[in-house]
């Protein structure tokens, strides 16, 4: 019996980790040999080797080392070339500066000449539109004397009353002209503008001026200057006294204001074209 007891222990302390099976029995039975203990430095190695990297770690360490590199070429390209200037002659060094010098001032020219570029479009702007207005102003000038616009200005208004129908076209022409050479620069009779082709003609008892037929009273709106246009209307022999020794009536009146409104249509040319290029 005592055997078969012994037999179960022995095949228990097999079975057993060393662990349970090196604690002292109650019974003061013999014990396992322990383990030696770890010093603090073993135990340090043992729990830093071998490593545990978790991946973020990784991230973190392969940044810092891409960091690192590129700081110390950046610091070794600095050095290279601090060192190069150290070590060059004093020749290397004057050409150098001379080659600077020489950019800067290429690049000066070139900002100069943009700048110059610039103000020469500026002008060119400007000229433009200068020029713009003057085509324009130059439009409505060769319009009012071609009759195709309206025009006002200071003048005079000449009413000619003729009810005897003694007036004939050769006179109404003589009071054009001598209205033109006195500065007139718009005429209008009886509602038809006078342009530099207007022609008169005598048509039964009235008059047709460019063919449109007018009667009395023969109403004359001048645009000019009134202390040249009325003068030269009134000189002696001059057209006021031609018309009244046909015992017609002149009155002559002053205006600051004249409006000549009777337009003519703008007539295209058959042969004649502009010879500028």
């Amino acid at each position: 019996m005592g055997d078969k007891d012994e037999s179960s222990e022995n095949r228990l302390r097999k079975e057993l980790p060393e662990e349970v099976r090196a604690v002292p029995s109650e019974e003061g039975e013999s014990q396992a040999p322990a383990e030696p203990a770890l010093t603090g430095r073993q135990r340090l190695v043992n729990g830093l080797w071998p490593p545990r990297v978790t991946r973020a770690q990784l991230i973190v360490a392969l940044l810092l080392f891409g960091l690192g590199f590129g700081l110390a070429v950046q610091v070794a390209s600095n050095s290279d070339s601090g060192n190069a200037l150290r070590g060059a002659r004093q020749e290397d060094l004057v050409r150098i500066l001379d080659e600077l010098d020489d950019r800067s001032q290429r690049l000066e020219d070139e900002k100069q000449g943009l700048e110059k570029q610039r103000e020469e479009l500026e002008n060119s702007s400007d000229q433009a539109e200068e020029a713009r207005k003057q085509t324009v102003e130059k439009e409505r000038q060769l319009g009012i004397l071609a009759g195709t616009v309206a025009a006002q200005g200071p003048g005079i208004t000449m009413t000619i009353e003729d009810t005897k129908k003694t007036v004939e076209a050769d006179m109404l022409l003589d009071a054009i002209q001598e209205l033109r050479a006195a500065g007139a620069e718009a005429i209008q009779v009886n509602g038809v503008r006078v342009v530099a082709g207007t022609y008169l003609s005598d048509s039964g008892d009235s008059v047709s001026v460019d063919g449109n037929k007018i009667n009395a009273p023969f109403r004359f709106k001048v645009i000019g200057n009134p202390q040249d246009l009325e003068p030269a209307l009134n000189i002696p022999g001059g057209v006021v006294q031609t018309l009244e020794k046909e015992q017609t009536t002149v009155t002559v009146e002053r205006s600051g204001k004249i409006v000549v409104d009777a337009l003519r249509a703008a007539k295209q040319p058959d042969y004649a074209r502009s010879s500028s290029q």
